[in-house]
């Protein structure tokens, strides 16, 4: 047995798309358009990574409302500087709902309201500012 992907419904694909590729950076490997089922499905990966798990972004063409389910908990990525990896996502305008205070974890949401945990590889970082005092905002 093998772990495929993550299915995560969405209801913007620009907006989507930007998040995962241009801010987290994942890299789409491809797209199907299914005009029958109206629906697109768009697959992403970690570059360098692309026959790994995946993240299968799923479009409905006609407008739905998801509910938040905590029963789908998160996606998580490991990165390897925490501190820097979350320093560009707020400059890239992404709201760091539980800032990397220990050096080691860090949650923000996609525009779907889809938490994602961030994690440092290997061996935490020492705690520093602005992180070590920046609050929590909203949920994950």
């Amino acid at each position: 047995m093998k772990f495929l992907h993550t299915m995560v419904r969405i209801t913007d694909i620009d907006k989507s798309i930007d998040f995962y590729c241009n801010k987290l950076g994942l890299k789409e490997v491809r797209r199907i358009e299914n005009s029958e089922g109206r629906f697109t499905l768009i697959f992403l990966s970690i570059p360098g990574d692309e026959r790994g798990t995946q993240i299968e972004l799923t479009y409905n063409w006609d407008k739905q409302e998801y509910e938040l389910g905590r029963n789908f908990g998160h996606l998580a990525f490991s990165v390897e500087n925490i501190y820097s990896f979350c320093q560009k996502l707020l400059d890239d305008g992404v709201t760091i709902n539980r800032p990397p205070r220990d050096g080691r974890m860090a949650f923000i949401q996609s525009p779907d309201k889809i938490s994602i945990e961030l994690l440092q590889k290997g061996k935490n970082l020492s705690p520093k500012e602005p992180w070590l005092s920046m609050p929590n905002v909203g949920s994950w």
